[in-house]
C-alpha cells in the first residue's frame, strides 16, 4: 500500500453533467473541501461529490455515497460540536438546513435548524462551548460572522461584517490569470450599465419604465456595476491556535491559477481581525496543477496541521476542479503557514509529530519534457502535452479503440519510485435525458451516480520492444497514483488504454514519473529581482541549460526566515511575481531544480512600495 501521496489527490472525482444556456458540459469536479477528524477517523466533504470520503490515515481514502445529503448544495461544511458531526451547505434564496449525526457512515442525519440563507458556511465551536457561523461568497459582499445558540442553532444577535476585499493593496486578491485584471469594458454588464451611471453621484439613472427583470433592483444593479473587476471573497474557515483566532478566506476566483487562501487574525471569534503579515497563507499559482484556495485547516490525530484546498483545471468548465492536501503549521511567532514547495510531488506523511516546514518531496520528477510517443494521436494533439507539467493541456488518442498507448522515454535506465497518470476529458456529453438533470444555480446539473472506471495497464521497458506490466488497472481515478517503494529499474514507461469513462478516447494530461536521479543537482540560479509596482516584482535568472535545471521554485515572504509563499515555474527564465502585498518589504530565493535535486539560491531583498493612491 502507498506510504506517500501526490497532489492532486487520487480520488474518484464524480462526473458532472450540466445544461447551461442550451449547451451541455461534462467534467469531473470536487472542490471547497472540509476536512474533519471525528472519533478517530478523517472525513473529507467536497462540493458536488454525491457523498464523501473517509480515511484512517489521510493516505487511503474510501468513498461513501450519500445522495440524500444535499449533494447539489455547494461548499459542504462539517464540524464536531458537542459530540456530533454537524453538516451544512450553501443555498440562495431559502434558509439552509443544519444537520448533525453521531456516525456519518450510518447515513442518519437529523435536522437541527434552518436559520438563514448563506453561501460557503463554516461552523466553529470555541473552547468555552460557544458556537459561531461564518459565511460569504461574492464580489459585492464581505465575509460575515454571527454567534449561534449551540442548542437550537439559531443566531444570537446580529451578523457582523468581518473581511472585505482589498485588491488595490493585496496582489493575490486581484482577479485574473497571474493577477492580470481584465479591462472592465470587456464585461457586457459594465458596458450595458455604464451609460446610466452618473459619474458625479455614482447613482444609476435608468430610463423611466425600463424593467430591470431577473429579480435585480436598482441597488443590486449598482452593486453589480461597481463589482466588475473585483475579486470574489469566499470560503471562510476558522482555526484557533495559541488563544488567537485565524479566519481564513478564499480569493480571487476558483478558475484562476492564483486562487488562494488568505488569513486574518483576531483576539475573539468575531474580531476585530487584522491581516496576517504573511499572506496569502495557501497559494499555488505554478506547477502541474495550480490553485490552492477555499479550504480547511485541521489538526490530525498527532497534533499536526493539514490544509485541504481546491486545485483548478477549469478547461471544460470553470468549476472543473480537484483537491489538494498540504502540510501546515504555526511558527514561533504565531504565523500560520502552509508548505507548498513542490506541492504536486510525492510526499511521505511521517508517523507521529513532525515539522511541516522540514517536509520535502520524497522523489523528483523524471519525466518532464522527455521524449514522448504514441501509437496514434488525434488531430491537433501531441504526445508532448502529456509531459509538459500542465494539467490544462493533454495528449489525446484518435478514437476510443482499445490498445492505444502513450509512452515516455526517460533517456536512460532510471530508478522509478512512483507514477501518476492524470486523465483528461474533452467535449463530453453522456447523452442523458433532460429529466435526469435538476435545477442548480441557474443551470441544470446531474451528478453521476454510477461508477465510471478507467481500464488500462502501466508498463515499463528498457528497449522499447519488450514490455513488463506493472499495473493492470480498473478503477475510478482522474489522477491515479502508484507507488513503487522498492524501485523499478526501467527507461521507458507507457500507458495502454482499454476503456475510458463513457467510451471516450484515452486522454492524458500528465504521465508523471517520479524517482531518484543519479546525476548532479543544478548549479545555483543567479537571480535578479526588482519591484515593478506595489504588488508586483520582476524576477530573472540565467538560461536553465546553463544550470542544468528543469525550472525554478521561487520562495518568498515578509521576513528572511519566513519564505512561506512559493511559485514554481518550468522551462522559463523569468517570472512576474504578482501576488505581493503593497507596502511590505519582501525577501526571496530562486531555487533551481532538476530530477536529481534542488539547489538553494541566494537571499534577495525587495524594498516596500506603497499602494497607489
Amino acid at each position: 500500500m502507498n506510504q506517500t501521496y501526490c497532489n492532486p489527490l487520487d480520488l474518484g472525482y464524480r462526473y458532472q453533467h450540466m445544461i447551461e444556456n442550451g449547451r451541455r458540459f461534462g467534467f469531473r469536479e470536487a472542490a471547497d473541501p472540509t476536512l474533519a477528524c471525528f472519533k478517530g477517523r478523517y472525513y473529507l466533504f467536497a462540493s458536488m461529490s454525491g457523498g464523501f470520503w473517509h480515511s484512517s490515515d489521510l493516505l487511503h481514502w474510501d468513498f461513501h455515497p450519500n445522495r440524500d445529503l444535499m449533494i447539489y448544495d455547494y461548499a459542504p461544511d462539517v464540524r464536531e460540536i458537542n459530540g456530533y458531526l454537524y453538516f451544512c451547505a450553501s443555498r440562495r434564496g431559502e434558509n439552509c438546513p443544519i444537520l448533525r449525526t453521531k456516525d456519518p457512515l450510518s447515513d442518519t442525519f437529523e435536522q437541527v435548524s434552518a436559520p438563514l440563507d448563506f453561501w460557503d458556511p463554516d461552523l466553529f465551536q470555541d473552547d468555552d462551548g460557544r458556537v459561531y457561523l461564518y459565511w460569504g461568497c461574492g464580489n459585492t459582499d464581505p465575509i460575515y460572522g454571527v454567534e449561534m445558540d449551540p442548542a437550537t442553532m439559531q443566531p444570537i444577535g446580529q451578523r457582523r461584517e468581518l473581511i472585505f476585499e482589498h485588491a488595490d493593496a493585496l496582489g493575490y486578491e486581484r482577479p485574473g490569470e497571474n493577477g492580470q485584471v481584465a479591462d472592465k469594458e470587456e464585461s457586457l454588464v459594465y458596458r450595458s450599465l455604464k451609460p446610466f451611471i452618473d459619474p458625479v453621484t455614482g447613482d444609476l439613472n435608468l430610463p423611466e419604465g425600463l424593467p430591470t427583470g431577473g429579480g435585480f433592483n436598482k441597488e443590486k444593479l449598482v452593486k453589480m456595476f461597481y463589482s466588475i473587476g473585483k475579486p470574489y471573497i469566499e470560503g471562510a474557515y476558522m482555526t484557533k491556535h495559541g488563544g488567537k483566532y485565524y479566519l481564513q478566506y478564499a480569493c480571487p476566483a476558483t478558475e484562476y491559477n492564483t486562487y488562494s487562501d488568505g488569513v486574518y487574525v483576531g483576539d475573539s471569534p468575531l474580531g476585530p481581525f487584522t491581516l496576517q503579515t504573511s499572506n496569502p497563507y495557501s497559494s499555488k499559482p505554478g506547477g502541474f496543477a495550480q490553485g490552492a484556495g477555499h479550504g480547511s485547516t485541521i489538526q490530525d490525530k498527532y497534533g499536526n496541521y493539514w490544509h485541504a484546498s481546491t486545485m483548478r483545471v477549469s478547461v471544460n468548465y470553470s468549476m472543473e476542479r480537484r483537491l489538494g492536501l498540504f502540510p501546515a503549521g504555526f511558527d514561533a511567532d504565531g504565523v500560520l503557514y502552509c508548505n507548498q514547495n513542490f506541492a504536486d510531488y510525492p510526499l511521505r506523511i511521517p508517523a507521529g509529530r513532525f515539522d511541516p516546514w522540514a517536509l520535502k518531496p520524497e522523489w523528483m520528477l523524471l519525466s518532464y519534457a522527455k521524449p514522448a510517443a504514441a501509437d496514434a494521436t488525434a488531430a491537433g494533439s501531441d504526445p508532448a502535452l502529456a509531459v509538459n507539467e500542465d494539467i490544462r493541456s493533454w495528449w489525446s488518442a484518435p478514437d476510443a479503440a482499445p490498445g492505444h498507448w502513450l509512452a515516455v522515454d526517460l533517456g536512460k535506465q532510471a530508478d522509478i519510485r512512483a507514477i501518476q497518470v492524470n486523465f483528461a476529458d474533452e467535449a463530453l456529453d453522456a447523452g442523458y435525458p433532460e429529466e435526469r438533470y435538476v435545477p442548480n444555480n441557474g443551470a441544470r446539473r446531474y451528478i453521476e451516480e454510477a461508477p465510471q472506471p478507467a481500464r488500462y495497464t502501466i508498463e515499463t521497458s528498457d528497449d522499447g520492444a519488450h514490455w513488463t506490466v506493472l499495473e493492470t488497472v480498473e478503477r475510478e481515478g482522474a489522477n491515479a497514483y502508484f507507488e513503487f517503494a522498492d524501485g523499478i529499474a526501467a527507461r521507458r514507461v507507457r500507458v495502454v488504454g482499454q476503456a475510458m469513462p463513457y467510451g471516450q478516447p484515452m486522454r492524458i494530461s500528465g504521465l508523471r514519473v517520479f524517482g531518484l536521479g543519479h546525476g548532479e543537482p543544478p548549479t545555483p540560479a543567479q537571480a535578479e529581482a526588482r519591484r515593478t509596482g506595489p504588488m508586483n516584482a520582476e524576477l530573472r535568472w540565467q538560461p536553465l541549460a546553463e544550470m542544468g535545471a528543469q525550472g525554478c521554485n521561487i520562495r518568498y515572504g515578509t521576513a528572511p526566515d519566513k519564505l512561506y509563499q512559493s511559485w514554481m515555474v518550468y522551462g522559463a527564465e523569468s517570472l512576474d511575481l504578482s501576488t505581493l502585498m503593497a507596502g511590505r518589504r519582501y525577501w526571496l530565493r530562486v531555487d533551481s531544480f532538476n530530477e536529481n535535486g534542488v539547489t538553494e539560491g541566494a537571499l534577495i531583498e525587495l524594498d516596500a512600495e506603497p499602494a497607489a493612491q
